[in-house]
């Protein structure tokens, strides 16, 4: 084996951006980016103020601090996409409900930006589904002899019924452990 092969040369750099596509691929973690996005404008403009000049712009409300709560929910739902990925429907909806209610209580949305940025989160996150596992590459030599004679050990689960039509079968990367009773356990 050479260093080329084991990966002891590579940067640290490289290995972080590696482990952070990994994380990201198995997440939505586009619309908890956008969700989180759409969350700041809507809680930050209630409370800015902007000068042009020697002249100060209020643009707070009298619902500011709805404005504030409806921001912080998005960016607490944002974040529960990305670390809390199961509940990523219901974060969704609520980014989307969230979204349609900072219109008229937070500054028409934050301003449409806030608004936008959190519908499309929303949205993003009711549309993600994780991604079916891929096929490792076949290995080479003596090592695809021990392969095939470790898949074909493991015996096809049971079937309960011959009228449902059957799936591609996927080859197995493990030896699987095999239950008695197809997995069903028994009282007493």
């Amino acid at each position: 084996m050479s260093p080329e092969s084991t990966g002891q040369n590579e940067h640290y750099l490289t290995v972080y951006r590696r482990g952070f596509r990994t994380w990201r691929g198995n997440r939505p973690f586009w619309a908890g980016l956008f969700t989180i996005l759409g969350g700041l404008p809507i809680a930050y403009f209630p409370y800015a103020n902007m000068h042009l000049g020697n002249m100060t712009i209020a643009m707070s409300t009298t619902a500011g601090a709805g404005s504030l709560i409806i921001g912080v929910l998005l960016i607490t739902l944002g974040l529960t996409m990305w670390f809390h990925h199961i509940v990523r429907v219901f974060a969704g909806i609520a980014a989307i409900l969230l979204a349609l209610i900072s219109i008229p209580v937070a500054n028409i949305g934050g301003f449409i930006v806030g608004f936008l940025f959190s519908l499309l989160g929303g949205a993003l996150s009711v549309s993600w589904a994780p991604a079916e596992a891929t096929a490792a590459p076949a290995p080479e030599g003596a090592e695809a002899q021990r392969t095939a004679d470790d898949a074909a050990e493991v015996p096809e689960p049971r079937r309960e019924s011959q009228d449902t039509a059957e799936a591609p079968r996927r080859p197995l990367l493990f030896k699987a452990a095999v239950e008695a009773d197809g997995g069903r356990h028994r009282a007493g």
